[in-house]
């Protein structure tokens, strides 16, 4: 018998496999990358959890199909900011099936729990997933199975159902017993792994696709930095630290430029190839601003391989109308 899990590297993904695998049932991790989770590279921490629960980790990418599926016409509307979650779930449970008939197993698993999300983990909408994708009774979801109706692998004696749990609601004492329980090392606290339900981000997204038509290409860039909306409408993003300005070095992008202050320490930046003369000029001085530039004196940006003689704001309030965020 064999499972496919989705999997998040959270908790309670982590803790959902491993009460699968406990009933002798051999499971595979998926994570399914949209390419809007964390900044950070968790392939690691994901191994680790897969490996202290006995599953095997296999990473799909559908950055592309989730753009032009989900991200930008969900059917179910979004959350609070740019968060079609509804949607995204279903998609994603529609992934899981896939794999699942490729590989020959026999049902699906997933880590929530009923009601620790009230928009998108309510019964209604947990549901409604599931109609979506065309998963009826094959999705188990071993933390809330005692509250939820039997599935098919509960039905057919695959999965004791009373070794599943019955959590409802936000509180995590159960999953900290089951962690004591296991033994579980070096989890991760629960929080928002998905830069969509950002506030911050979603005024980012909001005022992209104001301007250009959203692309796989442009997800990098939306990660990092400062970003800037200039008068002409060029796109700035500017680094806000060391780690940030290696990641928009790293961006290959034919849609902006790389610039950079001669000889003076400050962020790396990016400015749209579009930009008019008067937004290069902009840009300019905001790069500048956030150097360490002396009041009144001029300094020279590179813009690719073109360059520009500038001087710094006053001060950084001028630039606050420029900034989206």
């Amino acid at each position: 018998m064999k499972a496919i899990a989705l999997f998040s590297g959270g908790l309670d993904s982590t803790l959902a496999i491993k009460l699968i695998i406990d009933q002798g049932i051999e499971v595979l991790a998926v994570n399914i990358n949209t390419g809007f989770g964390s900044t950070k590279d968790r392939l690691e921490h994901m191994q680790s959890m897969c490996a202290q629960v006995g599953a095997e980790l296999k990473i799909i990418d559908i950055e592309s199909e989730f753009l032009q599926d989900v991200l930008f016409d969900p059917k179910h509307g979004y959350g609070k900011n740019f968060n079609p979650c509804i949607d995204c779930h279903a998609k994603m449970f529609a992934v899981a099936k896939r794999v699942m008939e490729a590989e020959g197993a026999s049902f699906l698993v997933s880590g929530e729990v009923l009601g620790q999300r009230p928009m998108s983990q309510n019964k209604d909408a947990m549901q409604t997933v599931l109609n979506e994708s065309n998963c009826n009774g094959l999705l188990l979801r071993p933390l809330s199975a005692k509250a939820l109706e039997p599935t098919i692998a509960e039905i057919n004696g695959w999965v004791d159902r009373e070794k599943l749990e019955g959590i409802v609601g936000r509180s995590r004492d159960r999953q900290l017993e089951l962690v004591k329980e296991i033994g579980l090392e070096n989890f991760e606290s629960p929080g928002g792994g998905c830069l969509l339900t950002d506030e911050n981000f979603a005024k980012k997204m909001f005022d992209f696709i104001k301007y250009d038509t959203f692309e796989v290409k442009d997800i990098p860039l939306m990660k990092f930095g400062r970003h800037l909306r200039l008068s002409d409408g060029a796109k700035l993003v500017v680094g806000r630290n060391q780690e940030e300005n290696k990641h928009l070095q790293n961006i290959n992008s034919d849609k902006y430029y790389h610039v950079k202050a001669i000889g003076l320490p400050g962020p790396h930046s990016m400015l749209s190839k579009s930009a008019t003369t008067a937004d290069k000029e902009l840009a300019a001085k905001i790069i500048l601003t956030y150097c360490k530039s002396e009041k009144d004196s001029s300094y020279t940006l590179t813009y690719d391989k073109e360059e520009l003689q500038a001087t710094a704001f006053a001060s950084r309030d001028e630039i606050k109308p420029y900034t989206i965020m």
